[in-house]
């Protein structure tokens, strides 16, 4: 079988997290600070608070922001994403408000001007599959809604899918918004579970209080018995096992996501369905490729004909605005109900040698369906 997702580890993750055990310290230290600062290079940005999941880093976020604003806070967000983007928003007593998504399943950046209002103070943005939304659009938005409520329009760009993804050369998540990565098993940097936040600048040291309770790990006063705590904090720090994997891993990315793009290339070139449009200036990791099947309710058959074929395939997330914790935000999406029943996410990744044999298989699969019907 040809799986849709199959963690990386590099060879030498063993002895590296070897010699954390034989050290005695698992917890948060040295290791995470030495990833931190490999990160911080990778990235091209200092401002790295490592945590222990890319939802603890939403979380994080949306607190800081909730401290700053105080009041009441609508986040205007896209349906499309793991259910991990949103839940942070309800967890923070913010309101979600909907925009509907474009082609490539991002959310679109077009319509959201049109759910502006007095309330809104962070604008949610995911990069579906690592493929970046119009960064250069951020400047406007935050410009358009300060000349319309004179108050700063904060953005949140959730890049889980996205390591390695570049628009207009630079690593999305790093143009002075809060960034938050994913580091687990299945993404394309593991750090067997985890994940990063980068922060504005003005918010790094708050960040690296609130991962850990409140408490000033970096200066020499213990963090054990000699602190007051003056800010509400939380554990959502990393740990040094993790570390010790991700430092192992993080020399094998640009390989690994190379290979990704390698195969996406393929497939955009010879696959004869709907596939992701890509800017010139961007360059997407493609961790997830995503297709749109041309018959609604062919999507079933398609899992069931790629499964004889050995080749997973799958939905991966499903819309969010209909699971019942989120009933009260409802609302009219067009483009999402468009696509939802026909998008499906093939094998991309470092471990596919042969997307030859998945194109073909897709595109037997699409010549009987359409002699079919």
């Amino acid at each position: 079988m040809i799986q849709l997702f199959k963690p990386f580890i590099a060879p030498e993750a063993l002895e590296q997290v070897g010699r954390i055990f034989d050290a005695g310290h698992l917890t948060q230290g040295k290791e995470v600070d030495l990833f931190e600062e490999e990160l911080a290079r990778f990235l091209g940005n200092p401002n790295i608070v490592t945590v222990n999941s890319c939802t603890s880093a939403i979380h994080l976020a949306l607190n800081i922001i909730q401290e700053e604003v105080q009041g009441e806070i609508d986040v205007i967000s896209t349906p499309m994403t793991c259910a991990a983007t949103n839940l942070p928003i309800v967890a923070n007593n913010m309101r979600i408000v909907w925009c509907d998504i474009d082609l490539n399943l991002n959310i679109d950046l077009d319509k959201v001007e049109r759910v502006f209002s007095p309330f809104t103070r962070v604008l949610m943005v995911v990069h579906w599959g690592g493929i970046p939304v119009n960064c250069s659009k951020f400047t406007d938005l935050k410009s358009i809604y300060y000349q319309k409520y004179k108050k700063e329009l904060y953005i949140i760009e959730d890049c889980a899918h996205a390591w390695g993804s570049l628009s207009h050369g630079k690593h999305v998540g790093t143009n002075g918004n809060f960034g938050a990565f994913s580091c687990q098993a299945i993404k394309t940097l593991t750090t067997g579970d985890g994940g990063v936040l980068i922060t504005p600048p003005q918010f790094y040291k708050t960040a690296r209080l609130k991962r850990w309770f409140g408490l000033d790990r970096d200066n020499n006063i213990s963090f054990r018995s000699c602190q007051d705590i003056t800010k509400l904090g939380f554990k959502f720090h990393m740990n040094n096992v993790a570390a010790a994997i991700g430092r192992s891993n993080l020399p094998y990315l640009h390989q690994l996501v190379s290979k990704y793009r390698i195969n996406a290339k393929y497939y955009i070139e010879h696959l004869h369905c709907c596939v992701p449009q890509v800017n010139s200036y961007d360059s997407p990791s493609f961790w997830l490729f995503t297709i749109f099947l041309p018959k609604r309710k062919c999507r079933s058959d398609f899992i069931k004909f790629m499964k004889v074929k050995n080749i997973e395939v799958g939905v991966v997330h499903v819309r969010n605005d209909k699971f019942s914790i989120f009933d009260k935000f409802i609302t009219n999406l067009p483009m999402m109900d468009a696509l939802e029943k026909c998008m499906i996410c093939i094998p991309c990744g470092w471990w596919v040698d042969n997307p030859k044999y998945i194109s073909d298989t897709i595109n037997d699969f699409l010549r009987k369906i359409n002699d079919f019907h």
